[in-house]
């Protein structure tokens, strides 16, 4: 769904009468939000700030209309993310926003009623939060992350910045990320590729240390990462045992990449809060999120870190260099 017919789905602000505009600015509005990273995270404060230019863009803003209550439940802390959900609960806000797979369904389990605008889930209709994308049928709508093909293509991005590869590590939590939603597009895409694919579940940083460690034995072996929140908590170590083993590694957010990491391909995750204002904005103004329908993000992008592929002896191919969207020298 093209977003200008989605804004026109939910009743954009501007077609709002300007009486019933006026009335619906009457009393503060109340946003609770919980993030999956930490108030400390550098990721965190340009999110939020795109979220609140969202909202301004459509005549929400704090201290004159709505306020934003945020708390913070950085992975794999699901006991901070149990409690913070029954403390903004107990904040009685007109509509929550839940970053990511776990976080939205501790809302679930505690509500449904208030509604509830999820942002970087990798598939709604597998974690029950949704019935169908076009029709969510209860108190949960939102942004998916990715859909399951795009597995299949940091599988073949690693394949082409590293020819000899023959075997992949497809690193994730299996309690924070759907490792079912992505397994038979890339494993299709690895059988194709003449790669071994070898799951590597992990939990937390041991966990990390050891499986890396382990895929270091195999032969012309290389890393990807799909999306979660755990390995986003750890990237700075996962960077640095990929760099210490010499492991071509692709992932799915830019911030891998800034960080030291070889090459990502992912979303961008302002304009994922940005878009995410959208639901809000609907639901404050009457829409239930049972009639909102699921949207995919729409804007993707290529990172590549020359310094790391010049360390690991790989040359970027040119057609994969001029399709980046950034090069980090």
């Amino acid at each position: 769904m093209r977003r200008r017919e989605f804004i026109t789905l939910i009743g954009g602000a501007a077609a709002w009468p300007l009486a019933a505009r006026a009335q619906q600015s009457d009393r503060v509005r109340r946003i609770g939000v919980l993030m999956a990273t930490s108030e400390d995270d550098p990721e965190t404060k340009p999110r939020l700030a795109g979220l609140r230019r969202g909202l301004e863009k459509l005549g929400w803003s704090e201290g004159r209309n709505v306020h934003l209550d945020t708390r913070f439940a950085a992975a794999p802390n699901e006991d901070q993310a149990k409690l913070l959900t029954k403390e903004l609960l107990a904040l009685q806000p007109d509509v929550i926003l839940a970053q990511s797979t776990p976080i939205a369904a501790a809302f679930q389990r505690e509500t449904h009623v208030v509604p509830i605008v999820f942002v970087f889930v990798n598939d709604p209709i597998g974690s029950g939060f949704v019935t169908s994308l076009a029709r969510p049928g209860g108190n949960l709508t939102g942004l998916t992350l990715f859909e399951a093909g795009i597995a299949g293509k940091w599988l073949s991005m690693l394949k082409e910045i590293a020819s000899h590869l023959a075997h992949a590590g497809f690193m994730f939590n299996p309690n924070t990320t759907s490792f079912a939603h992505y397994v038979p597009d890339t494993e299709a895409m690895a059988t194709s590729l003449a790669i071994e694919l070898v799951p590597s579940p992990i939990e937390n940083a041991a966990d990390i240390e050891r499986s890396v460690e382990s895929l270091a034995q195999l032969p012309n072996v290389g890393l990807v990462l799909p999306p979660d929140a755990t390995t986003v908590v750890h990237r700075s170590l996962i960077i640095e045992l990929a760099a210490r083993h010499r492991l071509p590694a692709v992932y799915p957010f830019r911030l891998f990449v800034a960080a030291g990491g070889l090459m990502s391909y992912g979303i961008d995750f302002v304009d994922v809060f940005r878009q995410a204002a959208f639901y809000l904005d609907g639901i404050l103004r009457g829409d239930k999120p049972a009639d909102l329908p699921v949207q995919a993000p729409t804007k993707y992008e290529t990172t590549i870190n020359l310094r790391t592929a010049r360390t690991l002896g790989l040359a970027i191919p040119p057609g994969l260099l001029v399709a980046a969207d950034e090069v980090i020298e």
